[in-house]
This record gives C-alpha cells, structure tokens and sequence, in this order.
C-alpha cells in the first residue's frame, strides 16, 4: 500500500485527496469527511488501514473548506461542486469509483452518484436527522441515491439510530454501542478497534460483492 496526496482546482477551491493505493486495484472507494472533522476520523482511517490490501484503493476527500482553513462547513450545494469537481480526479485511475463519505460527506455522496457514475454509494453516519428532531428527515437524500448502497450506523447514533432508518433497497450495518463518531464507550462489551474491525470488514464485504 503507498500512500499520496494530491490538491485538486474545482469550483469551490482547492480540494486534497490522499490516496491509500491497492496494488492491482478491482476499485477505487473514494470517501468524504463530516461537517465536524476531516480525515482524521476513525472511520475512515480504518477504511484506509484495511481496504486496500483487499484490491481497493481508498482516496479520502478533504472539501476545499477544510483545506482553506475554514472551521464551518459551506451549504449543501457548495459541498457538491466541490465533489463533483475531484470526480475527475477519482476516476483518473481507471477502476470504477464507489462514492462514499461520513455525516455530511454521505449526504454529497448519495445526491451526487447516480449523475456522476458512481458504482455505488457507502454513507457512513448518515445523518437522517438532526439529533431530536425526526420530523426533519433526511431519507428522501438516502433513498433517492439509485445506486447499490450501504449504510454503516452507530447503534446510539443521536443523528439516526439503525431501527430509524426506513426501508428500501439499502443494505445497513449496525456498529453495535457505537456514536455519530463510531466511539464506543468504555464500558461497552467490545472494544474501540473491534468496533473498527467491524466497520471494515462489513465494507470489504460489501464491496467483495460489487466487484
């Protein structure tokens, strides 16, 4: 596995990508981060320790306005012009690309795939709805993605807890105890990388299967 960052020009700024690369890859996942962190996140970071060995190469996406120092994410449609301006970028190499991202990455994902000729869709906690208000449902982003898509969810996830979501042709993972962030707590009866090694393994799998 070799690992390279690349900045990116779109619409909306400058991007980055840093590649986590397969050596003879079956498919590129490329994955955002949330509202309130970047690729730091321990979600992504286990995505990009493990995948690649299995034939995907991992490209984790840094919005422009993380890269520009910004502390507060731009709106919605700003996000998707950032995204859809890498998409060259993450196709360039030539496998087919799954579409992913964490939080506020996932909604991009699922409203940008279908149009951008993703293969797929992984959103990783989906925010379906501001913690506390379910009324301000967010399934309509999820359902509509008209790709193969799998949700990855923390079992006590304030944004939308497993038995929430609604149904639909999605595949959805529960991550057992676990936050919006995937932490679990100390006292849970699994550890903080065996909930990890959870979330990797049900992707791998998952993407096993679109290969």
């Amino acid at each position: 596995m070799t690992q390279k960052t690349e900045n990116v020009a779109t619409d909306a700024g400058e991007a980055r990508i840093t590649w986590f690369r397969a050596k003879a890859p079956r498919l590129v996942l490329a994955v955002g981060h949330g509202a309130g962190g970047g690729i730091e996140a321990r979600d992504l970071q286990a995505l990009a320790a493990v995948l690649p060995v299995r034939g995907v190469t991992v490209a984790l996406v840094e919005q422009p306005w993380r890269v520009a120092g910004k502390k507060l994410a731009p709106a919605p449609r700003t996000l998707d012009t950032g995204w859809r301006g890498l998409w060259p970028a993450l196709t360039a190499p030539g496998p087919p690309v799954v579409a992913g991202g964490r939080s506020a990455g996932a909604r991009v994902a699922c409203r940008t795939a279908a149009e951008l000729g993703a293969r797929a869709v992984l959103a990783l906690s989906f925010p379906l709805h501001p913690p506390g208000k379910l009324e301000k449902s967010r399934a309509d982003e999820l359902l509509g993605a008209g790709l193969p898509t799998l949700v990855v969810q923390g079992g006590r996830d304030p944004f939308g807890r497993p038995e929430e979501f609604p149904p639909g042709d999605h595949g959805l993972v529960e991550v057992a105890y676990a936050d919006h962030g995937f932490a679990v707590p100390k006292k849970a009866p699994l550890t903080q990388d065996q909930a990890m090694d959870a979330l990797a393994g049900a992707v791998a799998d998952w993407l096993d299967g679109l290969a």
